[in-house]
């Protein structure tokens, strides 16, 4: 396995107790690209120009690259992108990059250099999206949502963007248009996310309702190239596609889910790990994105998940962990009410779901069992770590492999021979 994305991407290698019947999932997919191939993919888009055609005579072209929360590579693109840029007539001093971050919080100061090159970093404009401030209003989409986007990206005359395939709980895949949310004010976004039912982590068909409007949002900004990275639990690049994202999607799509699909725990497992390499950045991330897996196990096993969380807690403005600020809930209340109150349909439907759970759980209530916390193992050591808070509630945190090892041993009540199931890449990976 690997850990620490973005800040080594050193392998990993946990001793096991050879009484231990470990089966380790992993994503299946081709060899990495080299650069040549690369290159190549991006002289032959879908259903569109090449890059250097496109943006032939153009002014003022930016590029959008996700944050160092996606495990994107983009400085495999770059080199390619800019000579494109450069045939045109447009040379890197003039390439504006803009880090799609969303609701993220400020990455670190050599974020730019990590995702998209030094000398990309070097020659380019680099500009970092901030959700509250200088947006442009663009309109509204079929479905009632503000356009509040990017000033820099409002202003561009051309916009290609560079972004990864994953598993997304919101609309079940990202990629493609889904770039454009990153680009976007707080009020869009987070009327996207309460705008539609969340699909669930890996089911998508790229049809469902939440993917439309992101298709119509990338559409009205003007993003309608983008490269797609497809990657191995190395964090290589083993598939590239570019060009129109409506014209690729789908058959991309299907290559990411065959490759990420990973089997449900076994009922009979003992243990289950969790790796959330390569979203280990930070432990909000890891938890949001691998810990999924966590809630799938059987219910007295041993719950471990692998995070070194580089960045310490993280932060994400829309669902904070632990860090929310002052009247955050009371806000999010406030703005979920107003849009409700101009979708009745939207708001009947929550009113029934949330009827539903709540019956559900008074019928369930007299059955539950409180499950087993989740052992959080962060490489490393503690004292190359940003802390973490004291307390997390349902969550132990060490350093120690063998901390762990003697924690499921006195959870399993000292049984040696047990099953355990890995998940190697966990933050890529969808149970079906």
């Amino acid at each position: 396995m690997r850990t620490d994305a973005w800040y080594g991407d050193r392998a990993l290698t946990v001793p096991i107790p050879l009484s231990w019947d470990v089966s380790v999932f992993a994503p299946v997919v081709r060899n990495p690209l080299t650069d040549a191939q690369i290159m190549a993919r991006l002289e032959a888009p879908v259903c569109q120009a090449t890059i250097r055609e496109l943006c032939r005579g153009k002014a003022r072209p930016v590029v959008i690259a996700d944050d160092l929360n996606r495990p994107t590579p983009a400085s495999r693109v770059m080199p390619a992108l800019l000579r494109q840029f450069e045939d045109a007539g447009i040379a890197p001093q003039d390439v504006g990059i803009v880090m799609a971050s969303g609701t993220h919080g400020s990455p670190p100061v050599n974020a730019f250099a990590k995702k998209v090159g030094v000398e990309a970093a070097r020659l380019c404009q680099l500009h970092l999206h901030d959700s509250e401030r200088n947006l442009v209003n663009m309109g509204k989409t079929s479905f009632g949502t503000p356009v509040l986007v990017n000033k820099v990206v409002a202003d561009s005359d051309f916009l290609v963007g560079i972004g990864g395939f994953y598993p997304n709980h919101s609309v079940g895949f990202g990629g493609g248009s889904k770039l454009a949310l990153g680009v976007l004010g707080f009020h869009s976004i987070a009327r996207l996310h309460w705008g539609h039912q969340s699909v669930g982590w890996g089911r998508s068909n790229g049809l469902n309702s939440f993917r439309r409007e992101l298709d119509e949002i990338a559409q009205l900004i003007g993003l309608r190239s983008t490269v797609s990275l497809l990657l191995n639990a190395d964090r290589e690049v083993v598939e590239v596609s570019c060009g129109d994202p409506r014209a690729y999607y789908a058959d991309l799509l299907g290559v990411a889910k065959d490759a990420y699909r990973a089997p449900l725990p076994d009922h009979r497992a003992d243990v289950v790990i969790s790796n959330a390499y390569p979203a280990d950045v930070s432990l909000t991330f890891a938890r949001m994105k691998a810990f999924h897996l966590l809630d799938a196990a059987p219910l007295r096993a041993s719950r471990i998940a692998i995070a070194s969380c580089s960045e310490g807690l993280g932060y994400h403005a829309l669902f904070p962990f632990m860090n929310a600020p002052k009247y955050h809930r009371q806000r999010m209340m406030a703005m979920h009410a107003r849009m409700l109150l101009g979708k009745p349909d939207v708001l009947a439907q929550k009113a029934f779901r949330r009827l539903a759970q709540q019956l559900s759980f008074r019928r369930g209530a007299s059955s539950l069992t409180t499950r087993n916390p989740i052992w959080l193992f962060r490489p490393g050591g503690a004292a190359r770590q940003p802390p973490l808070p004291a307390q997390i509630p349902g969550i132990r945190v060490t350093s120690s492999w063998d901390e762990v090892v003697e924690a499921v041993s006195l959870e399993q009540e000292d049984r040696d021979a047990l099953r355990v199931e890995v998940y190697s890449c966990a933050s890529m990976q969808w149970l079906g």
